[in-house]
């Protein structure tokens, strides 16, 4: 079985590399590229908005990396003062090893809807809440929090761009490889994988492969994509995966 595995470097070739050590045959084919977002040199102006018991959201590693680098950057440090929220537990851990801040996240899930359930969060009453995140993306948590009383602002921490490949190859090329299982970590990449392969060779060759995604909402997209093997990761990170994958 050889795995095509669409996350963006670094998670994704890591992943490659640890299921290789294990002996399975993966390669990787990122869908997005991650570059610095345009809102990181208004990161400590946004944090100053805020006030104690204020709360910032910490929408995925990315978002950590780019926002504590811009920090480090201006020789600043994230306030102590304000209460802190991860959308997962890998993504709180390495805010909590970067920065030695106690963070929040749910005890069970990965996703916008799992952190939303947290009880802390059912009534904002007037809170003021930064969300550190990526371009676009999900508005659920925003439209949610404010449904809550919040008052919500942004910072766009890194950009998303969709990898440029030729349609026609980028088929023929992993049927070649024998690909007969695809991981796919994100709704955005889901859509771009399956916009990507439009002849009907090709489509029927990707729909016929096991899907691994990170989510039920995922497996609910590429079931109504077409997809009829699909398996769901207990999280998004590459721990999970590999569970997922043996």
């Amino acid at each position: 079985m050889s795995i095509l595995i669409t996350r963006p470097a670094p998670a994704g070739e890591e992943l490659v590399r640890r299921l290789r050590a294990i002996g399975k045959t993966a390669f990787s084919a990122p869908l997005i590229e991650i570059y610095p977002g345009a809102d990181l040199p208004l990161l400590s102006q946004k944090l100053q908005w805020l006030s104690a018991g204020d709360l910032v959201f910490l929408l995925s590693k990315n978002a950590v990396h780019y926002a504590n680098q811009q920090l480090i950057q201006e020789g600043l440090s994230w306030p102590n003062k304000l209460s802190y929220y991860g959308i997962g537990k890998s993504t709180s851990l390495m805010f909590h090893q970067q920065t030695g801040l106690e963070i929040v996240w749910p005890g069970q899930g990965e996703t916008s809807e799992d952190l939303l359930k947290l009880p802390a969060l059912q009534k904002m009453s007037h809170k003021k809440i930064l969300l550190l995140r990526g371009n676009g993306g999900r508005e659920v948590i925003a439209s949610t929090l404010r449904m809550r009383g919040g008052i919500v602002d942004y910072c766009e921490c890194y950009s998303r761009q969709p990898v440029k490949y030729h349609a026609a190859d980028f088929s023929y090329h992993w049927q070649q490889y024998g690909i007969k299982t695809i991981v796919v970590t994100s709704g955005e990449m889901l859509q771009l994988l399956y916009n990507l392969v439009t002849d009907s060779d090709g489509k029927v060759w990707l729909l016929s492969c096991c899907l691994v995604v990170v989510s039920e909402r995922l497996a609910n997209i590429a079931q109504a994509l077409g997809w009829q093997t699909i398996k769901v990761a207990k999280s998004a990170d590459n721990d999970a995966l590999i569970q997922a994958l043996e």
